[in-house]
């Protein structure tokens, strides 16, 4: 998590203050339930709250975790000299360092997915917009990176909304997941805690009780978070991949939006390079790198170790931040993308009709010609495209072979765009609704 990379936002979920307001009030609500059942006096649960506009003094905490090595301790010490030491005596009562730290763990996860949703939000806009936009503007589809046949730049925005829209669905589903809370004690039996103290926590904090925790929250809901951030950061990888494609020079059929004063290379002035796009590949990895750690988490010792914890202090902001940052900037990439439509119709045209063999094929099949026959003779003139720059249309007229088969008009029919096009609107019915097939509002 670096500022280059990182918008505020999501940084502040993760900063200590942010952290240690969180501890205080699963430790606030905590003594309020403890007092509602008669075990702490209401006096020392009331106490408590006084530092609820208190600024907890991070440095502080990080003197005294200096002597006792231990966080949570070093933020109740604190507690107790903001509060007064014997109002905060009842404060963590019965609780485990865990029922803290899971807890706002959850918590956090949770704000960030709100967040990364707003992001997603953000991103499928842009590509109906632009989806929209070109719905009917024809360029190339490519297999194996060759020519294969008509579709439309529409389509390809549609395509990445429709993973987009999946990926917001995913990260929902994750969220539930992740939206539980445990103040259990020290291995999940309740012995020394009310389990209404949890409930009652839970439903302050936006959460739902653990049904069976140990000493921890269950790990794999953070694995199933984690990894949905990774298969969100490669639908971003996805649509980068493609418009890094489609700048090559040798394409040149969209590019990112280059501003004024803008410089491409320190040594090539002519240069416009995909920098957003190859960038956001870059953040797609790292944000990938957390699904491994985070899946290795699920195993733990007994009823707890700690191996899981240095890895969700690193993954949790970094993988969050990264991916927060990533979703906005390819949001902006979207948005102010430049498009083409005439080098993809020059495009779809370099190899002069090329593109259209597959209806050859199948209408000699139609007339009566062996499969294996038809393929033949389409593939004989389709080569001379390839390796004599020679015209699709004008090698099948002269084929005495295929104009025995197929009258010149029914040749020349074969060539019409439209036919590729004619579906456009039932796929833009099924990803946006039959409203949009057609560009209604």
């Amino acid at each position: 998590m670096i500022p280059r990379y990182s918008r505020p936002e999501m940084v502040a979920i993760w900063s200590p203050e942010t952290r240690f307001r969180i501890w205080f009030e699963i430790e606030a609500h905590a003594c309020d339930a403890m007092a509602e059942l008669g075990v702490i006096p209401k006096a020392n649960a009331q106490a408590v709250w006084k530092a609820k506009d208190a600024t907890f003094d991070v440095a502080r905490i990080d003197e005294i975790e200096a002597v006792t090595k231990h966080d949570v301790i070093a933020f109740l010490t604190h507690l107790a000299e903001i509060v007064g030491t014997d109002e905060a005596r009842f404060v963590h009562q019965g609780m485990t360092s865990s029922d803290v730290l899971d807890t706002c763990l959850n918590v956090q996860l949770c704000r960030a997915a709100d967040l990364l949703m707003a992001g997603l939000d953000r991103v499928c806009a842009a590509l109906k917009a632009r989806a929209l936009e070109h719905k009917d503007t024809p360029r190339i589809g490519r297999s194996h990176g060759i020519h294969a046949e008509p579709t439309t730049m529409g389509l390809t925005f549609a395509r990445f909304y429709a993973e987009m829209d999946r990926n917001r669905q995913r990260l929902a589903r994750a969220r539930e997941e992740v939206a539980t809370g445990a103040i259990s004690g020290a291995v999940g039996t309740f012995a020394n805690i009310d389990p209404h103290v949890e409930e009652h926590v839970c439903a302050r904090m936006g959460l739902r009780p653990e049904p069976i925790s140990t000493q921890v929250i269950p790990r794999d809901r953070h694995a199933m978070f984690f990894a949905t951030l990774g298969v969100i950061a490669s639908g971003i990888e996805n649509a980068a991949t493609e418009i890094r494609h489609m700048q090559r020079t040798e394409v040149l059929e969209a590019e990112e939006y280059f501003s004024p004063g803008q410089k491409g290379s320190s040594a090539m002035p002519h240069k416009r390079n995909p920098v957003l796009t190859e960038n956001l590949t870059g953040l797609a990895r790292l944000v990938r790198s957390a699904v491994t750690p985070a899946l290795e988490n699920v195993t733990l010792w007994h009823e707890r170790d700690i191996s899981h914890s240095s890895v969700e202090r690193a993954i949790g902001p970094d993988a969050t931040v990264t991916l927060d940052f990533a979703l906005h900037r390819l949001a902006g990439v979207i948005e102010r993308l430049v498009v083409y439509p005439e080098a993809m119709m020059n495009n779809m045209n370099r190899f002069r009709g090329l593109v259209m063999s597959q209806r050859v094929l199948l209408a000699l099949t139609q007339a009566g010609v062996s499969r294996e026959d038809a393929y033949r003779l389409v593939q004989r003139n389709a080569m001379k495209v390839w390796e004599q720059g020679a015209d699709f249309k004008t090698e099948l007229l002269a084929d005495p072979e295929v104009t025995a088969a197929l009258p010149p008009a029914e040749i020349e029919e074969k060539f019409d765009l439209g036919y590729h096009l004619k579906h456009v609107d039932t796929i833009f019915a099924r990803v946006f609704g039959a409203d949009h097939a057609t560009g209604g509002a």
